[in-house]
């Protein structure tokens, strides 16, 4: 009896330390501010396997994806980044991000167990928040096919919907999308 005694004061510790771990991962969630009449064009890219090569490779970043993306900042668009990553790899995007040169944007991931049970659902559902403030989201990023059901469902033209191929794979994931791009060196001078 005593042995399990000094093991669950022993293991109260680990405990909390595991709690705490997990518990600081996700990411908190950002506001979606108002779109002035000025500035108010918006476009989204999904972080795994768009902007990194895979959903696994979480901390190497694709070619040329930063500089596409500082492209659009440049311009004057809000970039938004949006991740259904696991809660428990949330806490690097910010990192990933910035120590790979993408530019500021908002950063949204599952908040909820709903948001994490249907991906489009949730993307869509964000979406949804932009345009009811205003925001005229001009063109969408993804490797998914629940990237392209959310970016539809809110009424991207699918002229502006893009697919990355994931590596390793044969094809883009199906979707309403307009062009399935091997790299992202592809898009470089239609949007210079």
């Amino acid at each position: 009896m005593m042995m399990l005694s000094n093991l669950y004061y022993l293991s109260r510790p680990f405990l909390s330390v595991l709690l705490l771990l997990a518990t600081s991962c996700s990411l908190q969630p950002t506001d979606v501010q108002v779109a002035s009449v000025e500035y108010n064009k918006a476009v989204i890219f999904d972080i795994d396997g768009t902007l990194t090569p895979n959903n696994i490779s979480i901390f190497t970043a694709r070619p040329d994806a930063a500089h596409i993306v500082n492209l659009y900042a440049d311009k004057g668009y809000k970039i938004i980044y949006l991740s259904a990553r696991n809660m428990f790899f949330q806490f690097n995007i910010p990192c990933f991000l910035k120590e790979n040169g993408f530019p500021i944007g908002n950063i949204h991931v599952p908040q909820q167990s709903s948001d994490r049970d249907d991906f489009a659902a949730f993307k869509q559902k964000l979406l949804m928040r932009y345009q009811n403030k205003g925001w005229n989201l001009v063109a969408a990023y993804g490797d998914s096919t629940s990237d392209f059901k959310a970016y539809a469902a809110v009424g991207i033209d699918p002229e502006h919907i893009y697919s990355i191929k994931r590596e390793g794979a044969q094809t883009c994931q199906p979707g309403p999308w307009s062009q399935c791009l091997q790299s992202w060196s592809e898009q470089v001078d239609s949007i210079e």
